[in-house]
């Protein structure tokens, strides 16, 4: 099959030729955080056709962007990985990914909040200039309402840096169970901490005041306002 092309000598160009069909983005978005086998891939992502995501990762393979390795375990298997070509797109990854979260609004019934995506908006929301000489815990309690059981990540903040991942932290400095989609109105600021309490979006375990810290920490600014018509001068 003959790949499509622009006809552009561009380098932005040549990227979406790379990665610019349906679902590659979400196959590497879905990489980042580490190797998948292919049931793996497929529970992350649902909707995608088995084919499509077998041609998907045949053409990010062909273009170096991820390579199959075989698992020295005793049940050997294949998974999937980044290369280091890949590896060079999570920074764009998390840029693209703020600039959509800054579009979100309420989710639809059926969409999917996978613990890759939780662990990626924590990385993705991060205000590292916020965190210098910041210091802190936190974990996260998404319950049945977000995506039909309990899941836990925790986030640990250093000095503008932070290191995000699965399962609780062994002593986290605050706790916090969202509620429902009002968690997203916490972040993008529609929401201050004390409102958020008093309004049941967030309950937490620990000082009110690391709430606050934590909505410094982990921000999605807000989108610039639509203009209607014609923009004249």
């Amino acid at each position: 099959m003959t790949a499509r092309t622009y006809g552009q000598f561009c380098g932005l160009a040549r990227a979406l030729e790379i990665i610019g069909e349906r679902w590659s983005l979400l196959v590497i978005r879905d990489l980042v955080l580490g190797p998948k086998r292919f049931d793996e891939l497929q529970q992350g992502l649902p909707k995608i056709p088995t084919s499509i995501l077998s041609t998907r990762l045949n053409e990010l393979e062909r273009h170096g962007v991820v390579q199959r390795r075989v698992l020295s375990q005793l049940d050997a298997g294949v998974v999937y990985e980044l290369t280091e070509y890949g590896n060079d797109l999570d920074q764009i990854l998390l840029q693209l990914g703020l600039w959509g979260a800054r579009s979100l609004t309420d989710p639809a019934a059926d969409d999917l909040f996978t613990l890759d995506a939780a662990i990626l908006s924590l990385y993705t929301t991060f205000q590292p200039d916020a965190a210098r000489g910041v210091r802190g815990s936190f974990e996260l309690h998404y319950g049945a309402e977000q995506m039909g059981d309990q899941m836990i990540v925790h986030a640990v903040v250093e000095d503008g840096a932070v290191t995000a991942g699965e399962g609780p932290h062994p002593d986290p400095d605050l706790v916090i169970e969202p509620r429902g989609p009002l968690m997203l109105k916490l972040l993008n600021g529609e929401l201050d901490a004390t409102s958020a309490l008093t309004c049941g979006a967030v309950a937490i375990k620990g000082d009110p005041a690391r709430l606050e810290l934590f909505t410094r920490l982990f921000h999605i600014p807000s989108a610039p306002s639509k203009t209607e018509g014609l923009v004249t001068h």
